[in-house]
């Protein structure tokens, strides 16, 4: 593909509601993403009459990703957006799991933006309490990734 068939692409995802596009020919690949900073928020009045109960589904333990850190603990943030990666492999062990002790210029994870791999290194010394993210998890600028125990 071109330039000028990419501006294409992007002048008709704009024209469109489409969040995401992904165009695959031959052994390249383009994600066109959708970079909406604008968040809709629709009010709708609280109902005068109460909604009949349903049936108690078993409740799902909700994770707290904004959660207050123990005043003890250090956050190693994101960087940068991308997808996290766990191992250099997926046949690899994980850089760091909970336990582990960690000093500056250790690997903790890796980064995936724009198919280009970011090592993320640890600025602290300490053990590791808590991996708040997944292997192949997006994840956003300044997102807590690890605490750690100085």
């Amino acid at each position: 593909m071109n330039l000028k068939e990419i501006q294409h692409l992007v002048e008709i995802i704009n024209a469109s509601n489409l969040d995401e596009v992904i165009i695959k020919e031959g052994e390249s690949e383009i994600t066109l993403r959708r970079n909406s900073s604008k968040a809709q928020t629709i009010f709708q009045p609280a109902p005068a009459v109460q909604p009949v109960q349903r049936a108690a589904a078993p409740e799902q333990p909700v994770a707290a990703p904004a959660a207050a850190p123990a005043e003890d603990l250090l956050e190693i943030r994101s960087p940068i957006v991308g997808t996290f990666y766990s191992a250099p492999s997926p046949d690899s062990p994980a850089f760091v799991k909970n336990g582990d002790r960690v000093k500056p210029g250790d690997v903790l994870c890796i980064i995936e933006a724009m198919k280009l791999m970011n090592e993320i290194e640890s600025e602290v010394s300490g053990a590791i309490v808590d991996v708040l993210v997944e292997n192949g998890q997006p994840v956003e600028y300044n997102q807590v990734l690890f605490r750690v125990k100085p």
